[in-house]
Parts: C-alpha cells; sequence; structure tokens
C-alpha cells in the first residue's frame, strides 16, 4: 500500500547511528518526539509550494494527529520543544511509519506492521475526524480490500494481534482476520487457487516415483488442505478460528479432527510417542486442555491412538478432571481400534505400581456402558424406561477382550502390582464371552511367575478368572507341565483334554465318574457352590499329603520328563496330548483320592477356595512380598 508524496517536501527519514531519527530539510527541527530510546526530530509546521507558485504553510504533524497536537500544545505552554511518547503501539518502528505518512512520504504497509500501524494510528488519533483520509480510513480499506482476501496474509495479521490483544478486539482486527480464516477454509476446494501448505500426505511425482509424471504438478486440493497453515497461530487463537469453522457447520468432524491432530504434533513435543518433551510441561497444560475441548463428539473423528496420547498428555501436565473424563468417554465409545501400547499409561510418580491400571480400568468400564440394555429418557415430568438392544457387536467385544488379555500379561510383570488390581481388571470383562482362554492363561502364569510369593489362597483366586474348558491344546500342554499352577488346575485341564478327546473320538462317550466340582468348574454364577452341603474344594486340600496325591504328582513329573524328550525329538504336540489321555483313563488316582473324603469330612484347611470359574472379589487380599518360595500343591 503506498502513498504519493506531496510536492517537495522530505522523501524519508535519516539516522545518525544514536538513535536519533530527523528528517532531511532546509527547515530546521522545531520539535523532538521521544519514542522508547529514539529521539525523532521533527517540524511542527512546513512550507509547501503549491501548483500557482504560492507558498502555503502547513502543519504535518499537529493537522493529523490530535494526540501529537495536544502534546504540543501542552509543550509550547511550558515552553518546552520536547514531548515524551513512552506507551505508544508498536514503539519507534511504528510511529516512523506514521510520522511519515504525516509528511506525504511513501508509506509501505504489509501483514506483519499493518496491524502495529493501525493500533499506533489509534492511538495518535488519526481519525477522519481530524483530516479527510487519514491514516485509520487508509489502512481500513487495506486491511478489508486486500488482507481478508488473501489466506496468508489474514493469518499473519491476526498472528500479530498476539501481542496487542486488549486492541485487536477493541478494534475488531482479529475478529475480521478469524471470519475471513474460517470462511476461506470453509470455501468449496474446487474454487481453491491460492497458495497453502500441504506437506504431510506427499503424492507419487513428488516423491520421484510416478513414471508417468510429466512435469506438471496437477492435483486436486484436499479437504484438509488448511490444516497446516493454522498451526502456525497460538493456541487462543486457533480456538477461535476453529470455533468459527465449527460454527459454520461446512466441514466434517473428521477434517476437524484432522486439524487438532496436525496442531498437537507441530505444538506438543514428544507427543508422537506420548509423552512431552519440556521441563516446563505446565505451559503446554492451556494447549492440551483446550485440543481436548475442540474434540468433535461425534465417534470417530480422531483415531483411538491419537485420544490415548491426548490422555497421556493430559496427565503429564495436570490438566483438569473435566478434561480426563472427556477423553475416558471418547476412548470408551471407540476402544476396539487401541493397541495395547495405547494401554500402557505410566501411574503417577508417586505411585508404586509401572502402570495406571484404575484409568484402563474406568475405559472398559465406559466401553462396557455403551451396551446396556436399558435407557431412560424423561418427559412431560414422567420418566419412561425404553428398551432397545446393545449398540457394540460381538466382534468388538471379543477384541476388547482380547486387549485386556494382552494388557493384564503386560502389567503382570511389574512387581509391585496388586493382585486385586488384576484381578478386578480381569473381571471387568469377565461377561465377554470368548472362544479361547489362551490369552488369560497366559497373564495368570505371568502373574504367578513374577510373584512367586503369594499365597495358595492368592493363586487359586486368580486361577478362577480362567476356564481350563477353553484352552487350546498347546496351552494345555503347557498347563499340564506349569508348576506354579495350582494341582487342582493340572488336573482339571487333564481331565477337560479327555473329555475333548473322547468326544472327538465318539459322540457317545460317558463322562468319567467324577466329583462335581471337577465336571462343571465353571458352572453357575458367583458363589454359587457356597449352597452345597459340603466345600469339594476344602476336601480336595485335605487330601494334599496323601500318598495318592504323591503317587499323582510323580506321575505328572514323569510325564514332564517324557515331553521335553519328545521335544527334543521334534515329537509333535499330539503326542503330548496322547499320554495325557492315557493318564486319564487310569480312574484309579482320582477313585483313591475321592475315596478319602468320607474319612476327612468338613475338616479342610483354613486357605480353601471354591471351585475354578466362580471367583468373589471379597477374596482375601494379596500378601506383600516375601523372602522365600511357597510350595505349591
Amino acid at each position: 500500500m503506498k502513498f504519493m508524496k506531496i510536492g517537495s517536501k522530505p522523501d524519508t527519514f535519516r539516522s545518525d547511528g544514536n538513535n536519533v531519527r530527523y528528517v532531511a530539510s532546509e527547515l530546521a527541527a522545531d520539535i523532538a518526539v521521544t519514542v522508547g530510546d529514539v529521539k525523532f526530530y521533527l517540524h511542527k509546521f512546513i512550507w509547501d509550494f503549491g501548483i500557482n507558485g504560492r507558498t502555503y504553510m502547513q502543519f504535518p504533524l499537529l493537522s493529523k494527529s490530535a494526540c501529537l497536537k495536544k502534546l504540543v500544545a501542552s509543550g509550547n505552554e511550558q515552553n518546552c520543544d520536547e514531548v515524551q511518547i513512552s506507551d505508544i503501539p508498536g514503539g519507534s518502528v511504528v510511529f516512523e511509519i506514521c510520522a511519515k505518512f504525516c509528511y506525504g512520504m511513501t508509506v509501505n504497509l504489509n501483514p506483519y506492521n499493518v496491524f502495529a500501524t493501525r493500533c499506533a494510528a489509534e492511538y495518535l488519533g488519526m481519525y477522519e475526524t481530524i483530516e479527510k483520509g487519514n491514516l485509520i480510513y487508509k489502512i481500513d480499506i487495506f486491511l478489508n480490500s486486500s488482507i481478508v482476501h488473501s489466506w496468508k496474509d489474514s493469518i499473519i495479521v491476526l498472528q500479530t494481534t498476539k501481542s496487542l490483544s486488549p486492541l485487536s478486539d477493541e478494534l475488531k482486527v482479529a475478529g475480521l482476520c478469524v471470519d475471513a480464516i474460517a470462511t476461506n477454509a470453509c470455501i468449496d476446494v474446487s474454487k481453491v487457487d491460492w497458495s497453502y501448505t500441504y506437506n504431510r500426505k506427499k503424492l507419487p511425482e513428488e516423491n520421484g516415483n510416478d513414471p508417468n509424471f510429466n512435469g506438471v504438478k496437477s492435483r486436486p486440493v484436499p479437504k484438509d488442505w488448511w490444516v497446516e497453515d493454522l498451526c502456525e497461530l497460538e493456541i487462543d487463537l486457533y480456538k477461535r478460528v476453529i470455533m468459527s469453522i465449527k460454527t459454520k457447520g461446512i466441514q466434517s468432524h473428521e477434517v476437524i479432527g484432522d486439524a487438532l491432530k496436525a496442531y498437537s504434533y507441530r505444538r506438543l513435543p514428544g507427543f508422537s510417542k506420548g509423552v512431552i518433551h519440556s521441563r516446563d510441561v505446565g505451559k503446554y497444560r492451556s494447549t492440551v486442555d483446550t485440543i481436548v475441548w475442540l474434540l468433535p463428539a461425534e465417534k470417530g473423528s480422531v483415531s483411538c491412538s491419537f485420544l490415548f496420547k491426548l490422555l497421556k498428555a493430559a496427565i503429564i501436565v495436570d490438566s483438569g478432571e473435566m478434561a480426563r473424563e472427556q477423553l475416558v468417554r471418547q476412548i470408551g465409545q471407540q476402544l476396539e481400534e487401541a493397541s495395547l501400547n495405547d494401554l500402557l499409561i505410566r501411574a503417577a510418580e508417586r505411585e508404586d505400581v509401572m502402570y495406571d491400571v484404575d484409568m484402563v480400568k474406568k475405559i472398559v468400564n465406559k466401553f462396557l456402558m455403551q451396551d446396556r440394555n436399558a435407557e431412560y429418557e424423561s418427559e412431560e415430568n414422567e420418566v419412561l424406561e425404553i428398551q432397545r438392544s446393545g449398540i457394540l457387536t460381538d466382534a468388538s467385544k471379543l477384541i476388547v477382550a482380547k486387549l485386556i488379555d494382552a494388557y493384564l500379561a503386560e502389567i503382570a510383570k511389574d512387581p509391585n502390582l496388586p493382585l486385586s488390581k488384576f484381578v478386578d481388571l480381569a473381571e471387568t470383562v469377565s461377561c465377554i464371552s470368548r472362544p479361547t482362554h489362551n490369552g488369560l492363561y497366559r497373564a495368570i502364569d505371568m502373574y504367578l511367575k513374577e510373584h512367586p510369593w503369594i499365597s495358595k489362597s492368592e493363586r487359586k483366586r486368580i486361577c478362577k478368572l480362567m476356564d481350563c474348558k477353553k484352552l487350546s491344546a498347546d496351552a494345555c500342554m503347557h498347563a499340564v507341565q506349569n508348576e506354579r499352577l495350582p494341582l487342582r488346575v493340572v488336573i482339571q485341564v487333564l481331565f477337560f483334554e479327555q473329555l475333548r478327546g473322547a468326544a472327538a473320538t465318539s459322540s457317545g462317550t460317558s463322562t468319567p465318574d467324577l466329583p462335581k466340582s471337577l465336571k462343571n468348574p465353571n458352572g453357575g454364577s458367583h458363589g454359587s457352590s457356597r449352597s452345597a452341603p459340603t466345600n469339594p474344594e476344602e476336601d480336595w486340600d485335605s487330601v494334599s499329603a496323601t500318598e495318592e496325591l504323591k503317587a499323582l504328582k510323580t506321575e505328572l513329573a514323569a510325564l514332564r520328563l517324557r515331553n521335553r524328550g519328545d521335544n527334543r525329538n521334534n515329537v509333535d504336540n499330539a503326542a503330548a496330548i496322547s499320554k495325557m489321555k492315557g493318564l486319564m483313563k487310569s480312574k484309579r488316582i482320582f477313585t483313591k483320592i475321592w475315596s478319602s473324603k468320607a474319612a476327612i469330612g468338613e475338616n479342610s484347611g483354613s486357605d480353601s477356595s471354591e471351585s475354578l470359574g466362580s471367583a468373589n472379589p471379597g477374596e482375601a487380599k494379596s500378601t506383600p512380598p516375601r523372602n522365600r518360595r511357597h510350595s505349591v500343591s
């Protein structure tokens, strides 16, 4: 934006190198204006030569600036030719632009200085009421005719309003730029013909991998062409722009999600790894909270992995409870998309455990809440119950169950993880039926391996989570050789493997005559075995020292040795299963064990428990680590 100079007046300011600026003129300066640490030697009036040869006296500063006119008048009353201006927006650089305009010199405005100049002109009172065609009028024309129609210029101007935020709202320049940016971002992509930044997705020809590329780039404009340019804005300005875009209702929630994702990766160092790389993480709290607040409510607007990264960032910067609850709710809506690494949320430094298991449990509960069978609505002050089917598919529930099994196996490696946290989380997904419990068995085995000091009753409690009937042949082979499992679990594995083999051989095979607790270890609801007159497991524990049980252990040990030899000889798993069946064909051991029940009666051990699959959440709590290993019967 240029202004023509008038007559033969000076055309520039000069400097003597000592923070002094002056106008090259034959007339001596008659007033000094100090702005910050720079002193300007100026003129209250100048002579102008008109086209008719006559000479006119002009007052360049006094006729265009109400502020300077007042300051000069005050100085005249005190016989002082110096004026102090300490708080003008933009400082000495912008004041020089305004002074040049007063002298009629050429003034160059651009997106980087136009707003500061507008604020300085407001400060100096360069209104139309003072003189027609004054600086404020000229700048407003420039903003409305040029800046708002330029995509990148409007972003630059909006950025410059950050340092002068109170004035930006008073002068309505920030609002003008926000609306212009939002309007351009919502325009039909077929009409976008201006330059924009788009580096996130390179085309084949840009990578040099397109053999048909002839040197002419012709690509369609993507829907999210604008998201990277907006990443240059500070978070408060970015929030205003995104809110304006959302209000217009043109851009989809997926594109809004892409914009928030791009901004997070640009503005939060280390965000891609789920951390914040900064000593002063508190300064990023506003950014994290704002991004969470701007998240579209629609499911699938952003990926589940991105939501988990936001949650981890919110924990690191200590965001408010409201932000965390919103993230937990949105993650729960699409938990089936998560990976194991997403779930590994580090616990707070003050915690003894490695991972925040309670947070994961909250997320799982939010996921399961979607499948409630009833919802309540208020209508005419009456509460109506509306029945509806669950919205979760069996596939999504199975994916989440397997995901939690894998998570349990990972957190089980933490030696400080209490048994209660492990069991509570496992029971949270116990309502989800899965065809195999191999993953759960692996998690239980990992916990027993890393916590060898837990008591016998605690071992029984954790093993109740598993259904032995749902273990694969490979898992069964591992279980019968697993010294960490209670012996009762090993017997059940052997028994159900025999049943499975017998069913495959003949559909008419009868079930061996075994106790009810072994035939149906997981039957009924939790606690159902308490209704029986006697506790079979207590009877089982009472004969743990008998010779028959020792004989069974000896046979199992021999089986392990033979299986190891078979593995070294590359014998497949079927051979091991065949040996298990052979062991179970002889019912002599089971008959001896259970025939001793009558002699033992109700005098069972104090740490006995119920049958597998009937876990009681009120069981004894985990005991602290001990320095010695317990033998497991």
